[in-house]
Order: C-alpha cells, then sequence, then structure tokens
C-alpha cells in the first residue's frame, strides 16, 4: 500500500518478494504456514507468481532448496506429499565427520567468512541444464526408470512384495522423469555421453524415497522407505 505524494490517496503498489531470485532457500520449510508452502510450490510449478489478477514471471534460471527439521515437529506444517513430489531430490544431510566439523569452526568463529565467487554465470548455467537435456538416452535405460517407479504401485501388477505389504502410494511420472534426469547428469559429471542403467540405480533413493508413502505396517515394523528402495533394486533388473 503506498501513498500518492499529490493528493494524499492510497494506491496498491506491488514489491516483488525473495521469490524472484534464481535461486530459492526454504530454509525449514515445514515451519511456514500452508499458504506460504503452497504458493512456494506453485511458482516452482508454473514459473509465475499471480497477485490480484496479475501474472509476473520467474527470471531463469530458478529453482528452490528446501530444509526440513526431522526432529522437532511441534508447530509445523509437513508438506502434502502431493508438494513434495515437486522436489528431484530428497538429500538427507547427517552430523558432519570431525575433520569437517574442525574446518565449520574454522571458518565460522574469526570473524564473517567471505562470500565465496560464483562458479557460473547465468548464461553458463543455462548452457549446462540445456546440455544435460540433450543427452540421449537408450529404450532400455528409459524402461528400467519406469520398471522401477511402476513397482513401487502397491496396486500395480510389477509391485513387489515388500511393497504390497509396507506402501500406500507408490511413485508417479515425476519419478521416472528424475530419474532419467538424474542419470543423465550423473553420466555426463563420471564422463559418458549417454547414461547407462547403473546410473539409473545410484541415483534411485534420492529421488524416490519421498515419493514412496509407506503405511502403518511399514511405521510399526521400523520399515523406511530407503529400505523399500534398496529392496527394488535388488529384485528389479534389467
Amino acid at each position: 500500500l503506498g501513498r500518492n505524494q499529490a493528493d494524499g490517496t492510497h494506491e496498491m503498489v506491488f514489491r516483488r518478494g525473495p521469490v524472484f531470485a534464481n535461486l530459492v532457500l526454504a530454509d525449514e520449510i515445514n515451519r511456514a504456514a500452508p499458504k506460504t508452502q503452497s504458493a512456494l510450490l506453485e511458482s516452482m510449478a508454473e514459473r509465475h507468481v499471480t497477485v490480484g489478477g496479475q501474472t509476473y514471471n520467474l527470471d531463469e534460471p530458478f529453482f528452490v532448496v528446501a530444509t526440513q527439521n526431522p526432529i522437532e515437529q511441534e508447530g509445523t506444517y509437513p508438506l502434502p506429499e502431493a508438494q513434495l513430489d515437486r522436489f528431484m531430490m530428497e538429500i538427507r544431510v547427517g552430523y558432519p565427520t570431525p575433520q569437517e566439523e574442525r574446518q565449520i569452526v574454522l571458518n565460522t568463529s574469526g570473524g564473517d567468512p567471505p562470500l565465496p565467487p560464483a562458479a557460473f554465470t547465468r548464461e553458463d548455467y543455462l548452457g549446462l541444464k540445456r546440455l544435460v537435456s540433450a543427452v540421449p538416452v537408450s529404450d532400455s535405460v528409459v524402461d528400467y526408470a519406469v520398471a522401477i517407479s511402476g513397482a513401487t504401485r502397491p496396486d500395480d501388477s510389477r509391485a513387489i512384495e515388500m511393497v504390497r505389504d509396507y506402501v500406500s502410494f507408490g511413485v508417479g511420472p515425476r519419478g521416472s522423469q528424475n530419474l532419467v534426469k538424474a542419470a543423465k547428469a550423473r553420466a555426463l559429471l563420471e564422463g559418458r555421453t549417454t547414461p547407462i542403467v547403473d546410473d539409473i540405480r545410484k541415483v534411485a533413493t534420492p529421488v524416490l524415497r519421498h515419493r514412496i508413502i509407506a503405511n502403518h505396517r511399514a511405521i510399526g515394523d521400523g520399515v523406511t522407505t530407503d529400505a523399500i528402495v534398496e529392496n527394488l533394486l535388488k529384485e528389479i533388473r534389467v
């Protein structure tokens, strides 16, 4: 809300918030209100923000890194499964090693550490993104990604026994898509021009663990989604 200095009237003025950035870090996203979570996830899916009927496009590249605190759940709003599905990976970060912790202490106890230099320009990053998209992928690799995803769905004929016992909802098409995308990127990082089945296997856990919804029996038996993915990789072979 702004004041018109000429006649003293007021008018609504749109001011761009923190979502208008290339990289957005949503720290402890489960502490954000559901309306804020929904707006952020809409930005991720649609690449624009709508305020008062007006649409504002977000610049490319745009991606979100979110953290969740798994220890304390009081006063939090865990993301619904449909919103979790929009994240490509769930990467779990444990305690640092003694050497890593020592470096953290040294870097943060002697004043403000300097900001690191940029690793890429905007054009460099977008070029790498296009390169990953252009990587060719064989039918066998795609078929394996589809088979792994299908085997996570308890009502699917491809479901393995562990899935039928412990899973309420399996992986949707975004799971297969992101398995292939992550495998492409891993192949390039390994110096190869096309992914192989082993690339799918290496990225399967972080890509799928948050897309598999375990049932109450799994919780009671102490069966995690990581264990389910590990069992899938043992049973689903090319």
